[in-house]
């Protein structure tokens, strides 16, 4: 399996830029997702983040790259290193934060900007250990009371050197990992009391009183009213 090109974002950034490949093709090269690589083209991802240019840095030739923008069914290879390095030996878990060189140390606040802006989830304790902070310093940018605060500009940390691009993916998986999933709205079951329980039954009011006497003499005044019409009707028949 071909490795990715050393910063892939940075690249990635470059060849869309630079170049006229396809989504793919420099998603293939950088090991990215081709949707990552159309959100930094539409500049909605990768921003603050200075394209690395493949040619200089001996990853990638001209004539491979023009090659690939003719034939878009190519995928670009990675240039051999003319130097071999030797394999890194696996060291000890270093304790407490990453030590950051002197020149690196005045870009650390825009990068702790650009760590608190991108990846919000990631804790303090975590970014100190990415760029070699303090807690003091990330609350004061947080809360825009750094010194510096009005003219800091959120730059990749990755890009500045000052932490790798496993590293800051190892935190932000394991921030992702460590925050709950958040309970989606719906319908919940009823309990089986209410879904069980008959049908509750209409009570029928009683009539009052004064309803029931009402209705007592309606009824009588008829009858007599009837009486009364028969009564006519006799006498009409003995004339």
């Amino acid at each position: 399996m071909q490795e990715a090109p050393l910063m892939p974002k940075a690249t990635a950034v470059w060849l869309v830029e630079n170049t006229a490949l396809s989504f793919d093709q420099v998603a293939e090269f950088c090991k990215l997702h081709p949707l990552e690589v159309k959100a930094i083209a539409d500049g909605d991802a990768a921003q603050g983040i200075k394209g690395l240019d493949p040619i200089q840095t001996g990853q990638l030739t001209r004539e491979e790259i023009e090659k690939a923008v003719s034939d878009p069914d190519h995928k670009l290879q990675l240039s051999k290193p003319k130097v071999s390095l030797p394999e890194a030996k696996p060291t000890s878990k270093r304790k407490g934060p990453r030590y950051t060189p002197v020149s690196r140390r005045q870009d650390r606040p825009n990068a702790i900007l650009w760590l608190i802006r991108n990846h919000p989830e990631l804790k303090d304790a975590q970014i100190m250990r990415l760029v070699g902070t303090t807690k003091s310093t990330i609350q004061g940018i947080r809360d825009r009371t750094h010194w510096n605060a009005a003219t800091l500009s959120p730059l990749d940390p990755v890009t500045l050197g000052l932490c790798s691009q496993i590293d800051l993916d190892f935190e932000v998986q394991r921030a992702s990992k460590e925050k709950p999933a958040p309970a989606e709205p719906g319908a919940t079951l009823l309990p089986a009391a209410v879904t069980t329980a008959p049908p509750p039954v209409e009570e029928v009011a009683a009539p009052s009183a004064a309803v029931t006497k009402a209705k007592d003499d309606l009824d009588t005044a008829a009858v007599f009213a009837k009486l009364k019409q028969l009564g006519g009707k006799q006498e009409d028949k003995a004339e």
